[in-house]
């Protein structure tokens, strides 16, 4: 993957549940799970902002690059 979530080690340091975050940012606690479970084929810059204002960190903090691009198959 080339992108790495750690969004539960961010909730874990700060005390703070995924069902806590959720009320604060605005969003459903599904949209979140698939965030944190890194299946997200995206997510908007507001809610990632939201997020990272609500856990007190930046977004290089929560979302990692690996160093390695994934091959996608694209369908002609």
């Amino acid at each position: 993957m080339a992108i790495n979530v750690h969004l539960d080690e961010m909730l874990k340091e700060r005390g703070m549940t995924a069902k806590e975050l959720c009320g604060l940012v605005g969003i459903t606690e599904a949209n979140l799970s698939i965030l944190r479970s890194g299946k997200a084929k995206g997510i908007r810059f507001h809610t990632i902002n939201r997020i990272c204002y609500f856990l007190g960190c930046d977004v290089g903090d929560l979302l990692k690059f690996d160093g390695e691009l994934e091959e996608e198959e694209y369908e002609a």
